[in-house]
């Protein structure tokens, strides 16, 4: 017999929920992608620090990260990125290149047909 655990994190369950309205009213596909990976396990979820952004993303490119956000690494030109959780470091080092973090629900609402997002993981 498989248990699945359940999310007991009251924001990311508020999120994924968020993200399946959202890929409905818009018909935007990249939401229900984004809510089904951080819906799966804690361990598989995506942990991506700013160097990898860094080397994914082109200048000015819009970048979703369906988990958390580390601050290794560095960054020199901008991004805007979306992701569910940033480390200080992340944020500090994003906003001192020019680029913008913003969290998953702002992300969505600012971009919600999801044209030109790039999703990492």
């Amino acid at each position: 017999m498989i248990l699945k655990r359940l999310i007991t994190n009251p924001e990311l369950l508020d999120t994924i929920r968020f993200l399946k309205v959202q890929a409905k009213e818009n018909k935007a596909n990249i939401w229900t992608t984004v809510a089904e990976q951080l819906s799966g396990p804690h361990r598989i979820r995506a942990v991506l620090d700013v160097n990898h952004i860094s080397r994914a993303a082109p200048a000015d490119s819009l970048v979703i990260v369906p988990g958390k956000v580390l601050g290794a690494g560095a960054i020199k030109h901008p991004v805007v990125v979306g992701a569910f959780q940033f480390s200080e470091s992340a944020k500090a080092k994003i906003e001192q290149a020019g680029g913008k973090c913003i969290g998953i629900k702002d992300f969505v609402s600012k971009y919600p047909k999801g044209s030109k997002v790039q999703i990492l993981k």
